[in-house]
């Protein structure tokens, strides 16, 4: 059954059962399949081809992600984490020819260049621009996800509805023993993952979803969060559900251990928790269900439809990240690659189009039992404990473009802050703190170095390779000890 004839259903069965909501309205089911239906027609009728969506999370952003959709219009979710460059290279590269904005940001789009006219379009802001000859797309493409950018140029994952439906079928199999009907979206619906989870997988199954904005959530960008507001939050709510990434389950950690209320009202309302899109310790996940947090880790990229492993409610293996979802098949090249088939992407914009296995990039194993155990990256791609991707090469080479910094190596694979290691130039070291600001106000959030310290990193010292590059696995075993005590304030 297809993500429409399910709302279909769902109008049709029980029309008045709560489908989505935030502080602002509700949908019933028979309301929601009428006002995407609605929209669909509108957007069509318009012309609109490739929509990019800008706003925060809430009906309106569901409704008009279902919407285009159902009109066979690509939409290109826009993340409000990434930098205002970003965002230009995901419309200019993405060809968008429509954008969606709350109206209060209406002035900084037009100031920014005249290309991009409004339209009202029932309480949204829409804003057209004629495209020529766009990115061509891969037949079948409905949606383009932006990875959060191994470099400053993120790039677009082509998706098929077809892939994401399988994927959240896949999904809603795995947790139904949970028996799940309320979900309540932290991560932003820009995420695939969440956009998934939150979205697609609750009107699959007919359950309800909340969805709050992100700053009810108490996010502030990707990788700031404010733990009053979200306790708040979880206190208003009985969620069956929640989809965090690690860092998020490290601060709900904390919270439940400062209040005891709160950990009883989520024991006492959660059935499922799922956490995934970077390294999780294992201590952590073991500390999450000594609180009684029904955790369970899972595994995959964007470029597979998010998820590609998932351990069950009733199928938990700790240590591993579950067992392949059924829609795909997990193989172990010989160097220990995880390569992934059955769940491929059509492929990048403006690259040949996806065949065939996915190499994930990733290392592992499959255990005796078919759990999927990942043991490390293949390469240097990090991942924040927020779950957003990033090459250190990238954030390295924008330091050492600073006049006063002649090395930086910088750590981020499953840590809340960024750390980096810095030589400055000699008699520069009191100038290093304006030249750091600087830098971080041209990154991301995510690619910002939160902590730094001084290091001898030169060739005499054996942390560079004799033409210059860091050897980095050398680099943090003698100074993990001082990045883990940069982070230990890094708790609520």
């Amino acid at each position: 059954m297809t993500l429409f004839e399910s709302l279909r259903r769902g109008a049709s069965q029980t029309p008045d059962k709560l489908a989505l909501r935030d502080r602002q309205q509700a949908l019933s089911y028979r309301e929601l399949a009428e006002r995407v239906d609605t929209l669909a027609t509108r957007l069509q009728v318009a012309g609109v081809q490739r929509l990019a969506l800008a706003l925060d999370n809430g009906v309106p952003w569901a409704v008009l992600d279902l919407a285009c959709a159902r009109a066979g219009i690509v939409t290109i979710p826009v993340p409000g984490f990434f930098s205002r460059e970003q965002q230009q290279w995901l419309l200019a590269s993405s060809g968008a020819d429509a954008l969606v904005i709350a109206p209060a940001l209406a002035p900084l789009w037009q100031a920014e260049g005249s290309e991009w006219q409004p339209q009202q379009l029932e309480d949204y802001l829409l804003l057209r621009r004629e495209v020529v000859n766009p990115a061509p797309l891969p037949a079948g493409t409905a949606k383009i996800t932006y990875t959060s950018g191994t470099t400053g140029q993120p790039k677009g994952v082509c998706l098929s509805l077809a892939h994401l439906e399988a994927v959240c079928h896949s999904l809603a199999q795995r947790v139904a023993p949970a028996n799940i009907h309320q979900h309540l979206t932290l991560l932003p619906l820009t995420t695939l993952l969440e956009n998934l989870t939150g979205l697609y997988v609750p009107l699959l199954t007919g359950a309800s979803t909340t969805l709050p904005s992100l700053q009810e959530v108490g996010f502030s960008g990707s990788s700031q969060l404010d733990p009053q507001k979200l306790a708040q939050l979880l206190m208003r709510e009985t969620p069956h559900s929640l989809v965090l990434v690690p860092e998020l389950l490290r601060l709900l950690c904390a919270l439940l251990g400062l209040l005891p209320v709160l950990a009883d009202h989520l024991r006492n309302s959660l059935r499922f928790v799922a956490v995934g899109g970077g390294k999780v310790a294992p201590a952590l996940l073991a500390r999450a269900r000594a609180l009684g947090l029904p955790v369970h880790e899972g595994y995959g990229l964007s470029e597979c439809g998010s998820v590609v492993a998932l351990n069950a409610p009733d199928d938990s293996r700790a240590g591993c990240v579950g067992r392949p979802l059924p829609h795909c098949q997990v193989v172990i090249a010989e160097d220990g690659e995880v390569l992934v088939a059955g769940s491929a992407m059509l492929g990048y914009l403006g690259e040949a189009v996806q065949e065939g296995l996915v190499a994930t990039g990733d290392l592992g194993h499959l255990d005796d039992d078919g759990y999927l155990c990942i043991t490390g990256r293949k390469k240097n791609v990090q991942i924040t404990a927020f779950g957003r991707n990033f090459s250190p090469e990238w954030i390295e080479a924008e330091a050492e473009s600073e006049p006063v910094i002649a090395r930086c190596v910088i750590f981020g694979d499953g840590l809340p802050r960024n750390v980096a290691l810095l030589q400055p130039l000699p008699g520069m070291d009191a100038a290093l703190p304006a030249h750091i600001a600087a830098l971080n106000s041209r990154l991301p959030d995510y690619a910002r170095i939160g902590h730094w310290f001084i290091a001898p990193l030169t060739v005499e010292s054996g942390l560079l390779t004799p033409n210059g590059r860091p050897r980095r696995e050398r680099i943090f075993n003698a100074y993990q000890q001082q990045i883990e005590q940069l982070l230990q304030g890094e708790t609520l």
